[in-house]
């Protein structure tokens, strides 16, 4: 308990002033600052805060008023007839930090007031509240080219109780954050006396060993009898770069080229590339070197990142046989490395410190013509090859059968062969010479069937031989032809009744013998 002589206060306090004068005597009014109070003291109530004494040789009433009496919050304080402050409930910092209140000391005998001070009870802050984060969960995406040092995220948290105490002032820690990656570490900054604090890295984020960071950020006070702490979650999203280079694996196709044909497909070149399929990382970019007369373009397979090589101007075999081309295949978006060397040492308390980064090999992303040597190249040879003709195989066929068979029956199927080597064309089957139309041709199979009834006796046969001719025509530029013959053979059938040469004769009646044929 504290009890507040008025005349010790007169010295303490060097701001008295006197207000009014009354029957010559006059009155004081001073403000005292003497009194606290503990925020949420359990009590038990009513309990003496402190006394306020007057060197009175007459009695006087003691009144108190103002905020905690009649005003809000009100029923918390009252005064007694010896001047012992009285508390009667729990005050919330939060919700007043200083009540103030008026005192005074009324004559009981002319109940005029003899005395009025100014009192302001202060109230005493404890840790009842935590720091609490503005976000329980924070996401945010970064692209794993940034370098190290580069600004994350910022966190905000808040606390409730006396920012002037160490209640109110928490530190920000960061308390674990998964996976656990060798390439890459985080850390928290935070200025002495702020609310926010900036998460960072160091190392090199890398997208192939984690696509999602999950941090635990802790805020906690410095309270003195209890320490209060909240935590918030920070997801980090590492967005995937150009941090793998693309290599040829193989390559499809003839590698050659007929003579005077454009617009058709050469080669396919097939390539790998560890980024994200489908990325701009992952996406190849293929440029033609060597191609002086720009004879050739390469484009880009969409869905299986080939590199689709054309040929887009005539090439002649007379002038050349051959054409040399280097390709090189890159990425939509520019490449960098990043690879950490050699990490900072920890300190004794085994945390890292805020300012330090770790030894690198790197190559910054857009570092421009120092990454070109990187890059790989491929050499393929394209060839100029002549159209040859289809040769039937055999180019000469016989077929013996029996004249009459019926119309549609089979023959024979011919067969020919493109003579291009890998680059073959593909070829159809027409008929040649077939004078009286004995025959059909299935333009796909080569197939050979008759297109009525043969006659052994045809005048366009030759001793029972029909001669017919098959042409193979490919699809080349331009079209070429091979020729094939068939000899129909027909055995002769007792198809014809004998016949009198003479069929008329006269005989004159003699009386001798005649004779006739």
């Amino acid at each position: 308990m504290k009890t507040l002589p008025v005349s010790l206060l007169l010295v303490l306090f060097t701001w008295t002033v006197c207000v009014w004068a009354d029957r010559g005597r006059q009155k004081r009014a001073w403000i005292m600052k003497s009194f606290t109070i503990e925020e949420e003291n359990p009590g038990p109530f009513p309990y003496i805060l402190g006394k306020i004494e007057l060197e009175r040789s007459y009695s006087v009433r003691y009144v108190l008023k103002g905020q905690g009496v009649d005003l809000e919050p009100t029923g918390i304080l009252n005064i007694d007839k010896e001047g012992y402050v009285l508390v009667y409930g729990k005050v919330d910092f939060e919700g007043f930090k200083v009540l103030k209140l008026i005192f005074e000391a009324i004559n009981y005998s002319n109940t005029e007031v003899d005395t009025r001070l100014g009192v302001n009870i202060k109230i005493l802050d404890i840790n009842d509240h935590a720091p609490e984060f503005q976000q329980t969960v924070y996401q945010v995406t970064v692209n794993e080219s940034e370098p190290q040092g580069k600004e994350v995220l910022t966190v905000l948290a808040s606390d409730e109780d006396d920012s002037s105490t160490n209640n109110g002032t928490f530190d920000l820690t960061i308390k674990s954050f998964t996976p656990k990656t060798d390439n890459v570490e985080f850390y928290i900054q935070q200025q002495k006396g702020q609310k926010y604090g900036t998460i960072y890295f160091r190392g090199c984020l890398d997208y192939e060993k984690a696509q999602t960071y999950t941090i635990l950020v802790e805020a906690k006070d410095k309270g003195e009898k209890i320490e209060l702490s909240s935590t918030s979650t920070v997801i980090i999203n590492i967005l995937d770069g150009n941090n793998n280079l693309p290599g040829f694996s193989g390559k499809t196709g003839s590698g050659k080229v007929k003579e005077r044909e454009t617009g058709v497909e050469v080669l396919r070149l097939q390539v790998t590339d560890k980024d994200t399929r489908g990325s701009k990382a992952w996406k190849a970019k293929y440029t033609i070197h060597g191609d002086k007369k720009e004879q050739f373009k390469i484009e880009t397979d969409p869905n299986t990142n080939e590199g689709i090589l054309t040929v887009v101007k005539q090439m002649y075999y007379e002038e050349q046989t051959y054409q040399n081309l280097s390709i090189r295949v890159q990425n939509g978006i520019p490449y960098f490395s990043c690879k950490v060397k050699k990490q900072v040492p920890k300190l004794n308390n085994s945390t890292f410190q805020h300012n330090s980064t770790w030894e690198l090999d790197k190559i910054p992303q857009n570092s421009g013509t120092s990454v070109e040597n990187l890059y790989n190249t491929i050499t393929v040879t394209i060839y100029v090859d002549v159209n040859d003709p289809p040769v039937f195989t055999p180019s000469v066929k016989h077929v013996h059968i029996m004249e009459n068979i019926a119309a549609g029956t089979s023959l024979t199927t011919f067969t020919a062969k493109d003579m291009d080597g890998s680059h073959i064309n593909t070829f159809k089957f027409v008929k040649g010479e077939d004078i009286d139309g004995w025959i059909t041709v299935d333009a796909k199979t080569g197939l050979v069937s008759t297109n009525k009834i043969l006659d052994r006796e045809s005048p366009f046969g030759i001793n029972g031989t029909y001669r017919a001719t098959l042409y193979a025509v490919d699809d080349g530029v331009p079209p070429l032809t091979g020729t094939g013959t068939l000899f129909i053979h027909l055995n002769d059938e007792n198809d014809n009744v004998p016949m009198l040469e003479v069929n008329t004769v006269n005989v004159c009646l003699d009386t001798e013998p005649t004779v006739a044929n």
